[in-house]
């Protein structure tokens, strides 16, 4: 009798312990892989390190974060615009303060020689400027909603952010996936060394209210 005593209370202990385990019915289906998370800027040229051949996935202020393919073209349209301008006026802080055939400044910091522009020049360059802008709009960005008065997303689903399609001398013709990707990176070393020289050339004028030559020790310039 103790015997079945013991066992019928070992019996009952174990029974009232509650199951912790949830039962789980596939019925054969797999368990999906987890989502592969995008390349860094989609992929986007520009992400090589030329100092270190290795990709640099550097966005420090945090602005990919969060942000579709399109937002992120869109960034990349605004970089390589901004980076074209900038290699034009770092050129032009090097060669407009002692040659400029166009206008009568002579000498002195750019941006003294600007009141001394005629008239007509700014119509020329700001209709020039214009008709530029106009034509990157029409090709890059969508067109705007007319009851919302704004586009769904700025640019065109498709759309290769700074492809306008411009290439008079035929630089990229010819060109394979691969030498088109490095002419890429080159344009976007080049545009983002110019935006921090063009800064630079205004910053020490702004400074020194003189030329980068007189500076330097070149007075005729």
């Amino acid at each position: 009798m103790l015997s079945l005593s013991l066992q019928s209370t070992s019996f009952h202990g174990v029974a009232s312990v509650p199951s912790r385990v949830q039962p789980t019915m596939l019925f054969g289906a797999k368990a999906s892989a987890p989502k592969k998370a995008p390349a860094f800027a989609y992929g986007l040229p520009g992400n090589f390190n030329a100092l270190g051949g290795s990709e640099l996935n550097w966005d420090p202020a945090g602005f990919l974060e969060g942000k579709s393919e399109l937002e992120v073209n869109r960034y990349r349209e605004a970089e390589l615009t901004h980076g074209r301008v900038g290699m034009l006026a770092s050129l032009g802080f090097l060669v407009q303060e002692k040659f400029h055939p166009l206008f009568s400044g002579d000498g002195g910091p750019a941006i003294d020689q600007i009141p001394q522009l005629p008239v007509w020049l700014w119509v020329v360059m700001g209709g020039g400027i214009a008709a530029a802008e106009a034509a990157r709009i029409n090709i890059a960005f969508r067109e705007l909603d007319g009851e919302k008065l704004k586009a769904e997303t700025a640019l065109r689903p498709g759309y290769t952010p700074g492809d306008l399609g411009f290439d008079p001398l035929g630089f990229s013709k010819d060109l394979s996936a691969d030498e088109f990707k490095l002419m890429q990176e080159k344009e976007l070393a080049h545009a983002r060394l110019a935006m921090i020289a063009a800064a630079g050339f205004l910053a020490q004028e702004a400074v020194t209210h003189a030329t980068w030559g007189t500076v330097y020790g070149l007075p005729d310039f």
